[in-house]
């Protein structure tokens, strides 16, 4: 009698404890959220008990004793995923935890046009509300430090923000969304060959021209033909002048009117007061760019003025450039044209 009594002492709270668990699986099984649907938000670095309680204050849980009595018994409590997540009605308190573990976060889809700068980027996100405040995100993309430990060899990472159609989940770290969009770049331009490049241009080159041949034209087919005017520039050893560089270079103060006295500012991009390239890229450029500086149409054009409908007319000679200009720019009549892109429409 005395065995079977010292047997029951050591396996009832066994028993015990396996009952407890069994009831704590049942009633996460079976207690359901009954109010609408709704977005909950776990916080970076927001912890278990205060994400538990707030479920609890928002009555999407019915328990928060069994809610983390789950958590203890299956070494979760570490677990859930920063984010916002859409909890259902009628979600068993189970379903909710496996959202907030496995679920999908809600993202906000944003697209980053070709040409744009990362100033121009960071009003896009914040616009979107992607990241809270687009002067951290400027602070990073300017800071050489963070751009060197991104493998790029520059003061910033302008130029390497590869235009795309991105998901991002709100209030996002601009050190991530950077990280993000530079490992696209990279993945873009694996297959590329930038051996054997015009003028003998190194990468980081060949990033630079191109993200000025994308400020220049939008029209995908001109870009080897302006690349092709760039190259021939280079080869005479004479300023590439183009406007973009003069900008971006007092992007931060430009007011967008752009004056003579901006053309003879000298800065590390301005093309009109240096007789090379712009230190570092102006934009971001897509593919379509890089690939037309690493294969530019030959030709023998070293000058071209917009027609004022997307497109340029290119010259040969300076003389025949001005008579150019004269015509399609001098003219107010002239100035009316329409986008290139309506004129595909037709």
């Amino acid at each position: 009698m005395k065995k079977i009594w010292w047997i029951f002492i050591i396996v009832a709270p066994a028993i015990a404890v396996s009952m407890a668990g069994i009831m704590v699986y049942y009633m996460m099984s079976v207690w359901e959220y009954s109010g609408k649907d709704m977005v909950f938000e776990v916080k970076p670095g927001e912890g278990f008990s205060r994400i538990n309680g707030r479920l609890h204050s928002k009555d999407i849980i019915s328990s928060a004793k069994i809610f983390h009595r789950y958590a203890q018994i299956n070494k979760l409590t570490t677990k859930f995923k920063a984010g916002k997540f859409e909890i259902k009605q009628g979600s068993t308190m189970m379903e909710v935890f496996d959202t907030l573990i496995q679920g999908q976060s809600i993202t906000n889809s944003v697209t980053i046009p070709e040409g744009k700068n990362l100033f121009e980027i960071a009003q896009i996100l914040e616009d979107k509300k992607i990241i809270n405040d687009k002067k951290e995100f400027i602070r990073l993309a300017k800071d050489p430090a963070y751009t060197k430990s991104l493998g790029i060899p520059a003061q910033r990472v302008e130029g390497y923000l590869y235009p795309d159609t991105y998901r991002f989940t709100p209030n996002s770290k601009p050190k991530d969304i950077i990280s993000s969009m530079v490992n696209v770049f990279k993945k873009k331009i694996s297959s590329l060959d930038f051996s054997s490049t015009p003028q003998k241009l190194n990468q980081f080159e060949v990033i630079t021209l191109a993200s000025v041949v994308e400020k220049e034209t939008g029209a995908a087919q001109e870009r080897p033909e302006i690349a092709g005017v760039f190259i021939n520039r280079l080869k005479k050893r004479m300023r590439l002048q183009s406007d973009p560089t003069t900008i971006y270079g007092i992007y931060e103060t430009f007011d967008g009117n752009l004056r003579k006295r901006d053309l003879l500012q000298k800065t590390a991009y301005n093309t009109y007061k240096i007789p090379a390239l712009p230190i570092g890229p102006i934009s971001s450029p897509g593919l379509l760019s890089i690939k037309a500086v690493l294969n530019p149409n030959s030709h023998n054009y070293l000058y071209f003025v917009s027609l004022n409908n997307g497109r340029h007319y290119f010259s040969k000679t300076y003389k025949e450039h001005r008579q150019a200009v004269q015509r399609y720019q001098k003219n107010w009549k002239a100035r009316s044209g329409k986008s290139w892109r309506d004129l595909k429409k037709k």
